[in-house]
């Protein structure tokens, strides 16, 4: 004869009782192998409940506090159901999306069908943290710092047949992020106004060709304040000249340097803004005034002629 309804586990317990003699106070400590004891003395309880087939030992030890302990063992074997057939064993399954991106949380579920109630679930992941969910049937899961890599999370279920496979693993890939970027479009020295304004529309060009992304201007000048106003002046040009939106160019002090240095970077949406470079830098910059008085000496009361002062405005 058989039956569907098999047990997978224990579900008794057994009297232990152990016969000892002595003229003082004796001291009963139990140990076993499965199960567990409860009570104390001579006479205690062994509860196999939940324990799987197989023989378990029970060991007392006896001492009278003056002579050393005397022990005694008992077993019990588990032994599966003779006239009956096990249940068939539960399915158990994990799924989580084929890819998220970096920063998103992951959902990772466990799916256990044919296992009626009482089923308990340990999660671990190859990589990330589990934020929310250990031992339940659905983790989340960091992936703050994961892009290019794949996340396995793997289940381990319990409560039914030990002879029943337990777990069952999913995979998601994180996807690494856009890079947004800053990329230096031209640069320049002292040149002319009007060789400066051949190299501004070709900056305005690419600005207009590029939609959502933003002109950065970084002048570095001779003395103080020097960079700073070239590079206003060229945004000027821009936005007055070639209709740039005042809104997309940004202008940046590079400091001073040796020359005048002068340097355009277009700019992805979301990129971070360029800084200026510090190698080369000239540190206390020189004053205005006496930079211009190097610049341009005054001989019999005229000042000599350089090329700088062809077409002083755009």
């Amino acid at each position: 004869m058989s039956s569907s309804s098999c047990p997978t586990t224990a579900s008794f317990s057994v009297q232990l009782s152990a016969a000892a003699q002595g003229d003082s106070v004796l001291v009963y400590t139990w140990s076993v192998t499965g199960g567990k004891i409860s009570g104390e003395g001579k006479s205690v309880n062994w509860d196999l409940a939940g324990s799987q087939p197989g023989t378990y030992t029970a060991t007392v030890s006896v001492s009278d506090g003056t002579h050393g302990p005397v022990t005694s063992s008992a077993t019990v074997t588990i032994a599966t159901c003779p006239n009956c057939t096990p249940p068939p064993c539960p399915t158990i399954s994990a799924s989580s999306p084929s890819d998220v991106d970096q920063g998103s949380p992951i959902t990772f579920t466990a799916n256990v069908s044919g296992a009626g109630s009482g089923v308990t679930y340990n999660w671990s992941v190859s990589a990330g943290t589990i934020t929310g969910g250990q031992g339940t049937s659905s983790i989340t899961v960091d992936t703050a710092g994961l892009g290019g890599q794949t996340v396995t999370a793997t289940v381990e279920a319990g409560g039914f047949a030990a002879a029943c496979n337990k777990t069952a693993s999913s995979s998601t890939a994180v996807k690494t992020p856009d890079q947004k970027v800053c990329k230096k479009f031209d640069d320049y020295g002292n040149i002319k106004f009007n060789d400066e304004k051949a190299r501004l529309d070709n900056f305005a060009v690419a600005l207009q060709g590029a939609p959502g992304s933003s002109g950065y201007i970084l002048g570095y000048g001779s003395y103080d304040g020097e960079g700073l106003a070239r590079a206003n002046r060229a945004k000027d040009y821009l936005v007055n000249t070639r209709g740039i939106d005042a809104g997309r160019i940004t202008v940046i002090d590079g400091g001073c340097r040796a020359e005048l240095w002068v340097e355009l970077d277009v700019c992805e949406s979301g990129a971070p803004a360029p800084t200026a470079m510090t190698d080369g830098a000239v540190s206390p910059c020189p004053a205005a005034h006496v930079m211009k008085a190097r610049k341009h000496p005054v001989r019999h009361g005229k000042k000599k002629a350089t090329d700088d002062d062809d077409e002083d405005e755009f």
